[in-house]
């Protein structure tokens, strides 16, 4: 959970996007075996660069 949050915060620091937009993201990424706060951010990143 420690480390969903750490991925949240970090990528609305750095991209300003809506916080439940991310977390949800960030939570798909948990489920799917993510566990690393470093991991997460940097998937995270890369999906709202994207958009």
């Amino acid at each position: 959970m420690e480390a969903q949050k750490t991925a949240v915060e970090a990528i609305v620091a750095l991209t300003g996007c809506d916080p439940a937009a991310v977390t949800e993201s960030i939570r798909r990424f948990y489920l799917a075996g993510v566990k690393d706060p470093k991991r997460l951010t940097f998937k995270g990143l890369q999906a709202f660069a994207r958009n």
